[in-house]
C-alpha cells in the first residue's frame, strides 16, 4: 500500500488562530492509498480528515477520466470550499485508470461493474469509514448506485450525474461496434462524455479532453474499463408502490444531467424507476455532458441544497435555485425547505432540517397541495397525482 501525505510545512500562528484555520489545514491533508481487494488494487485519494459525526464524500469517475480530470474543476471551485470544510472527500480511481498506472498484463480479466461496486465496502473499511455520500458520473454513477443497492446502510445519499440504469441494448452494441471500426478510442470517449453542441461549439474543451484521453490515459487499461462498462447489467430497479417490496434506492438521490447531454433520456428513465419521495431530478440549462466542468458553481449550489436536505450544513450560504413542477409521475421534495428524514447508519437516526427556524413538513401523495418556488414568486399546483420537482438552473 502506498501512503503519501501532503501537509502544510509552514509554521502555524497558533496564538493568533484565524476563524476556520483548523478546517483549512485539514483540507491540505492528502493521502493516496492503493487498497487491495479480491478484484484488484483500487487507487484512492483522501482529501481532508474524516469526521466521526458525518459521512465522507466518495467520488467515482466516468470512462476516459480519472479522479483529477473528472473532479478537479468542481472541487477547486471557490464555492466548493465551504463543503470541503465540513466533509472529507475520498476519490476512487477504477483499476488502471489513475495517473502513471502500469499496463495490465495480457489476459488480465478486468473486474465487471458489479465487482467494482463490491470493492467499495473494502475501501470504506480501509479508511475506517461508516457511511458515505456518493458522487458519480456515467460509469461511476452506475457503480455507486449498485453499491447503494447492495449496501444501503453504508450510503446516506447519492449525487448521480448521467446515470444510465439499463444494460447496453443490442442497437447500442451494434452502433459501438461499427463506430469502433471507423473511430479511434478518443473519439468514442468524447461522444460518450459530451453532447453534440459541445463537440461542435466548444472546440477548446473537446481538444483538452481528447488530448487527455490520448496522451494521459493508459490505452490498454482504458479499453478494458470501457468494455466492462459496455457489458454492464440492468440495475433492475423499480419505483416502489404502497405494499410492494421492490428493489430500489433507499437513500436520498439527486440525479443531474445537462440539457444537451447525450445521457438525458437515460437519466429521465432512471428517475421514473426511483422512489419519488427521495429523488430529485436536476436538469442544467446551457450545459453539456460534464456539468461539473461546464457549470461547477451551479452544481456546487445544488450539492449544498442536497446536503442540507440530509440535515447537514444548515447555515450554508447560497442563492435560491429556480424550480418548476412537471407532471412526470413522481413526487419529489424540494432542496429548500424544512424536511426530516431517517438515515440508517448504525441503526436509525433522524434529523430535522430548517433554513429559517425549526420547522418540519410531512409529504404525502394524496390530495396534497404542493408549492413551486421561483426567485420571484410562489404558485400553487394541484397534487392529485404524484408529481416531481424539476430543479433547473
Amino acid at each position: 500500500m502506498d501512503d503519501i501525505q501532503v501537509v502544510e510545512s509552514k509554521p502555524l500562528l497558533v496564538d493568533r488562530e484565524l476563524p476556520g484555520l483548523r478546517e483549512a489545514v485539514q483540507q491540505l491533508v492528502i493521502k493516496e492509498h492503493d487498497v487491495e481487494t479480491p478484484h484488484g488494487r483500487i487507487h484512492c485519494t483522501m482529501k481532508g480528515v474524516p469526521k466521526a459525526d458525518r459521512p465522507v464524500i466518495l467520488s467515482f469517475h466516468d470512462i476516459g477520466l480519472n479522479h483529477k480530470t473528472c473532479w478537479n474543476t468542481l472541487f477547486n471551485h471557490e464555492d466548493m470550499s465551504e463543503i470541503m470544510q465540513h466533509f472529507a472527500v475520498c476519490h476512487v480511481d477504477a483499476p488502471g485508470q489513475h495517473e502513471g498506472a502500469n499496463t495490465f498484463s495480457t489476459g488480465y480479466e478486468y473486474p465487471s461493474m458489479d465487482q467494482l461496486s463490491e470493492t467499495l465496502p473494502l475501501v470504506l473499511k480501509h479508511f475506517g469509514l461508516k457511511t458515505v455520500i456518493g458522487l458519480g458520473i456515467g460509469a461511476g454513477a452506475y457503480i455507486l448506485t449498485r453499491f447503494a443497492l447492495d449496501y444501503p446502510n453504508m450510503v446516506e445519499g447519492l449525487v448521480l450525474i448521467n446515470i444510465n440504469p439499463c444494460a447496453e441494448g443490442w442497437m447500442d452494441w451494434a452502433a459501438h461496434k461499427i463506430s469502433g471500426w471507423t473511430h479511434a478510442m478518443p473519439d468514442m470517449i468524447i461522444t460518450h462524455l459530451f453532447g453534440k453542441e459541445d463537440i461542435h461549439h466548444n472546440q477548446d474543451l473537446i481538444a483538452t479532453y481528447r488530448h487527455h484521453v490520448l496522451n494521459d490515459m493508459n490505452q490498454f487499461n482504458l479499453h478494458l474499463f470501457v468494455k466492462s462498462y459496455e457489458s454492464r447489467r440492468d440495475l433492475e430497479i423499480e419505483r416502489p408502490v404502497p405494499g410492494s417490496n421492490v428493489r430500489t434506492l433507499k437513500c436520498p438521490s439527486l440525479l443531474v444531467v445537462g440539457d444537451s447531454s447525450p445521457a438525458v433520456e437515460a437519466v429521465v428513465e432512471c428517475n421514473t424507476k426511483l422512489d419519488p419521495t427521495k429523488t430529485t431530478l436536476l436538469k442544467m440549462a446551457d450545459c453539456g455532458g460534464m456539468p461539473q466542468v461546464d457549470q461547477p458553481a451551479k452544481l456546487t449550489e445544488a450539492f449544498k441544497y442536497f446536503i442540507q436536505g440530509m440535515g447537514y450544513m444548515p447555515s450554508a450560504s447560497m442563492t435560491r435555485l429556480v424550480r418548476s413542477r412537471t407532471a412526470s409521475g413522481s413526487s419529489v421534495t424540494s432542496f429548500e425547505g424544512n424536511r426530516s428524514r431517517s438515515h440508517t447508519s448504525e441503526g436509525n437516526r433522524s434529523r430535522s432540517h430548517t433554513n429559517e427556524g425549526s420547522r418540519s413538513r410531512s409529504h404525502t401523495t394524496e390530495n396534497q397541495r404542493g408549492r413551486s418556488h421561483t426567485d420571484s414568486m410562489d404558485g400553487n399546483v394541484d397534487q392529485a397525482v404524484p408529481k416531481s420537482t424539476e430543479v433547473s438552473c
